[in-house]
This record gives structure tokens, C-alpha cells and sequence, in this order.
């Protein structure tokens, strides 16, 4: 039940309201930027995941409608996806024990950093993306273009939990 209530703080209503406030603060006519944060779950069915992945969906849909009601004010909104990547709510959901296997599958060939994923949250901030508006940016490696491993990481948990 305390998964429920931190999940119903960190809801879309919620940014949407941070948004809107944020809305409020930001000098007209001189635009500014909001970056929200989402998941490969939004995108792809992971086991156990359900309300999170609702959630981080609804970010999405939540970045696309904020960007066409701020974009005449100048104001940019925007997403950044991290891939697996080592956090408190990945740790969580059993990440960091599959790590090793999102690896193998991001066309790269490696996980993300942190310092990957703050760059790209820089760069969206700066004028050098001036033109971005209402996109999921996914600091992944490539990792969000690869099908799931489905039931295969059912398979993988065994083998690493022996």
C-alpha cells in the first residue's frame, strides 16, 4: 500500500501541477523549459510493473499535450527515458541484477551512465534544442528499439539467482 501512495504522489496529475506552476513563474515571452522523467516501461509490458508503467505512460501523454498548451509561450517540454540504469526505484525492481543482461541487449553493447543521462537533460535545457518540443528523449544505448526479453528474463533471474 506504500508503493500506492508514493506511486499517486509521483503521478502525472502531480508533474502536471508542478508544470503548471512552473507555468506560472516563467517570464512571459522568454519561454523556458520543463523536462520530465520516464521509463523503457511506458513502452514495453515488464512483469510486476503495471501501475509504474501506467504511470510513466501517462508522462508521456502528459509531455506531448504540456508542450502544444506552453509551446505559444515560448515554453518547451520535453522527456528523458534513461534506460536501465542503476537508480533507488530500479534497485527496487530487481535492475541491477539485470543489468548485465540489458547489456548485451543495447546495440552499444553497454548500459548508460548517470553522466549520460544529465547531458542529455543539459542539452535539452540549452539553446542547442531550441526546435524540441514534446518528445521522449531515450538515453539508452539503443536498448529501447530491441524487443523485450519477454519471458526470457524469467529464465535469466533463475540462472543468476542459483
Amino acid at each position: 500500500m506504500q508503493g500506492r501512495r508514493i506511486l499517486g504522489q509521483l503521478s502525472p496529475a502531480a508533474l502536471g501541477g508542478g508544470a503548471q506552476a512552473a507555468d506560472r513563474h516563467m517570464v512571459s515571452g522568454r519561454g523556458g523549459v520543463v523536462i520530465n522523467f520516464s521509463s523503457p516501461t511506458a513502452d514495453r509490458g515488464h512483469a510486476g510493473t503495471a501501475v509504474y508503467s501506467a504511470m510513466k505512460g501517462a508522462v508521456g501523454a502528459l509531455t506531448r499535450a504540456l508542450a502544444v498548451e506552453f509551446g505559444p509561450r515560448g515554453i518547451r517540454v520535453n522527456a528523458v527515458s534513461a534506460g536501465p540504469i542503476r537508480t533507488l526505484a530500479g534497485r527496487a525492481a530487481g535492475v541491477d541484477d539485470r543489468l548485465p543482461l540489458y547489456e548485451k541487449m543495447s546495440p552499444l553493447g553497454r548500459n548508460v551512465t548517470h553522466e549520460e543521462v544529465g547531458r542529455t537533460a543539459g542539452f535539452l535545457l540549452s539553446d542547442l534544442s531550441d526546435g524540441i518540443t514534446g518528445e521522449i528523449l531515450h538515453i539508452d544505448g539503443g536498448y529501447n528499439i530491441m524487443g523485450s526479453p519477454g519471458r526470457l528474463l524469467d529464465e535469466y533471474k533463475g540462472k543468476v539467482g542459483s
